[in-house]
């Protein structure tokens, strides 16, 4: 069984963005002329700063916490959502072709995106941001045709 979240490279976007605001925040609060008000406006702009990095950090955070990627001896399943759930569950039974796609980044740090072909009504699913995308391809292949030879024989030992 494999339980797995985005890979963390999902939050380096946020994170450099982050480091530009707080490097924006110190120059603003160098460029306020000193003054018995400058006390207040640096505390402002310190306050205004560290809400919106709260804000801005927490959603990404939150949203990659609350994404799983579970994968068991009998199904795929995932879950999403921060306030609003949403799960898929995909039977291995069900699962026609698996496969892998890696870009020079995501070779570089082991992640990519796993494709996932369904003989269900939707059809294709994309994963992205899958840490050992190569190894998760590879054990979910491996699982799916255990799976399809264990239907198999229950099917051949039927009355």
């Amino acid at each position: 069984m494999l339980l797995l979240r985005p890979h963390p490279k999902t939050l380096i976007r946020p994170a450099l963005l982050a480091v530009v605001v707080v490097a924006a925040a110190l120059v603003i609060e160098a460029m306020i002329p000193s003054g018995s008000a400058a006390g207040a406006e640096r505390l402002a702009v310190a306050v205004i700063v560290i809400l919106a990095l709260m804000l801005w950090l927490m959603v990404p955070v939150l949203r990659w916490r609350a994404t799983t990627y579970e994968l068991t001896t009998r199904r795929l399943r995932m879950r999403t959502g921060i306030v609003t759930r949403q799960g898929r569950d995909i039977p291995l039974a069900r699962i026609n072709d698996v496969s892998f796609e890696q870009g020079p980044l995501d070779r570089l740090l082991g992640s990519g995106r796993l494709v996932v072909e369904s003989a269900a009504e939707h059809g294709q699913i994309v994963l992205t941001d899958i840490p050992q995308v190569e190894h998760v391809q590879a054990t979910l292949f491996r699982l799916v045709a255990e799976e399809q030879r264990r239907i198999g024989r229950q099917e051949r030992n039927l009355p």
